[in-house]
């Protein structure tokens, strides 16, 4: 029985240190240090998608329950809810927004699920907004499928993987067609958000309220 028991610390003790010595991807790494190790027990995820530009101000609200493929686009003019694996010509539009709201709020994550994209190495270089020295990724998408093909972002982050900045190039073009600034960010029950986005000129600030994220 002694025996026994030596055998099953052994394997345990072999196990854990396998696991310590997990070697994890750059992209893995990203998500991670935002929260991504707590996504599966994510219910319901509540946010606000607002963009202030100097007196004008834009928002539309969602509720997403990623276990039942479920979500809920709240406007002003009308309340939409879909299926994610069955959107109807009626819900597309509210899919292309829902893609581009929670693309803004969870990118991190999106280095994990867009299967299709692909990171380039990592180099380091100055940012475009703080011009502080940073590591750069950049994310480019094949130029077929998907609502914005060709897109890429170069992903500016800090030696925590925490993002702190990035261009977005429409269809990989060589200069930026935004850049933005990731901050304030908060943790909403282990997911780590950044609530503001900012230009280095200019009154704009793209920005999350109410947000709520609902575990089990």
């Amino acid at each position: 029985m002694y025996r026994l028991l030596i055998i099953c610390l052994l394997l345990f003790s072999s196990c854990k240190e396998k696991e310590q010595k997990k070697e994890y991807t750059l992209a893995e790494k990203i998500a991670n240090a935002h929260g991504f190790t707590n996504w599966d027990k994510v219910k319901a995820f509540h946010f606000t998608f607002n963009v202030d530009k100097d007196s004008s101000h834009f928002e539309r609200s969602w509720i997403w329950k990623p276990k039942l493929n479920e979500v809920t686009m709240l406007t002003k003019e009308d309340t939409i809810t879909y299926n994610t694996f069955k959107v109807e010509q009626e819900s597309l539009k509210a899919d292309r927004a829902f893609i581009n709201d929670k693309y803004w709020a969870l990118l991190p994550f999106q280095l994990i699920w867009d299967k299709s994209a692909t990171l380039s190495e990592p180099s380091i270089t100055e940012a475009p907004i703080s011009k502080k020295q940073l590591n750069k990724v950049t994310l480019t998408y094949p130029t077929d499928g998907g609502y914005t093909p060709g897109d890429a972002y170069d992903i500016f982050y800090d030696d925590n993987y925490t993002i702190k900045e990035w261009n977005f190039r429409e269809a990989n073009a060589t200069e930026p067609s935004m850049t933005n600034t990731f901050e304030n960010y908060k943790n909403f029950n282990g997911i780590k958000i950044a609530q503001e986005h900012k230009m280095a000129e200019g009154n704009w600030n793209l920005n999350f309220t109410n947000i709520k994220v609902i575990t089990e």
